[in-house]
């Protein structure tokens, strides 16, 4: 019998916290190691390696600044140094300041297109580079579509209000620049967006307010965590998806708000 595969590898970015903590340990629990991500949040990072380690068996955290590119170039070869491997990635991650039309700068947009956008690109680009570096070893012959970046987005895309405007402008960059890793990586790669809807509050909601924004939907519930981590998995492991989003909302999407859901 052919010697069985080790259990595949993902790169979840910004997985110490909150949603990113919820798509690593959706991912242990389905079989994959997962290289934890985080920048200033360690012992946060610490424990959701140990929650994965319980899951799946292997997991490792990896701290790096993704506003730098110099670091971010570093983080994927770190990974692949600790596991010898790595099949996929998952841009979670983000930068979430509040300006607007009338407060933009270059400062801000910069700080988000970098952490949000370019670093996302560049992980693509170096697990391009490692696929096909394996494919050349004949360690990865015959498996595209196996290996994919999944990017996250979000459902005010196709909602637009002007509040978190380079927010905004990152994350329509992200989106578009899916499409097009989706064409320039192929076949080894696949790129997927998934969009949430208002999933998690934060200091800016009480629960009260959270609870009343999240039945704004045309389905009466935006998303959970759960169901964006379980989209997440999907997307990973469906080998025929690539070039598109799949939006997870409750259909808020399709519903008009002036304002974003943090400030209505």
């Amino acid at each position: 019998m052919p010697p069985v595969s080790p259990a595949p590898v993902v790169l979840v970015t910004g997985a110490a916290l909150r949603l990113g903590r919820e798509i690593a340990l959706a991912l242990a629990a389905g079989g994959w190691r997962v290289a934890v991500h985080y920048r200033s949040s360690e012992q946060d990072a610490i424990k959701t390696v140990a929650d994965c380690d319980r899951l799946a068996g292997a997991a490792a955290r990896f701290c790096c600044d993704l506003e730098d590119e110099a670091a971010v170039q570093l983080l994927l070869p770190q990974v692949i140094t600790h596991f010898g491997q790595v099949d996929a990635v998952v841009n979670n991650a983000s930068t979430f300041e509040h300006d607007s039309a009338a407060s933009f700068s270059f400062a801000a947009l910069e700080k988000h297109m970098r952490s949000n956008t370019g670093a996302a690109i560049v992980l693509a680009q170096a697990l391009h580079a490692h696929v096909l570096a394996r494919q050349a070893q004949g360690a990865a012959a015959g498996q595209n579509g196996r290996f994919a970046v999944i990017n996250l987005l979000d459902q005010k895309l196709w909602n637009q209000n002007p509040d978190f405007f380079s927010y905004t402008l990152s994350k329509a960059a992200l989106e578009a620049a899916n499409t097009m890793l989706a064409i320039a990586l192929a076949p080894q790669l696949r790129v997927v967006g998934v969009a949430p809807g208002l999933t998690l509050t934060s200091h800016l909601l009480s629960e009260e307010k959270f609870a009343a924004l999240h039945t704004l939907s045309p389905l009466g519930r935006s998303s959970s965590a759960a169901d964006v981590a379980a989209t997440v998995k999907f997307a990973l492991e469906n080998t025929s998806i690539t070039g598109t989003t799949l939006l997870v909302d409750g259909g808020q999407h399709l519903m008009k708000f002036e304002r974003d859901f943090s400030l209505m």
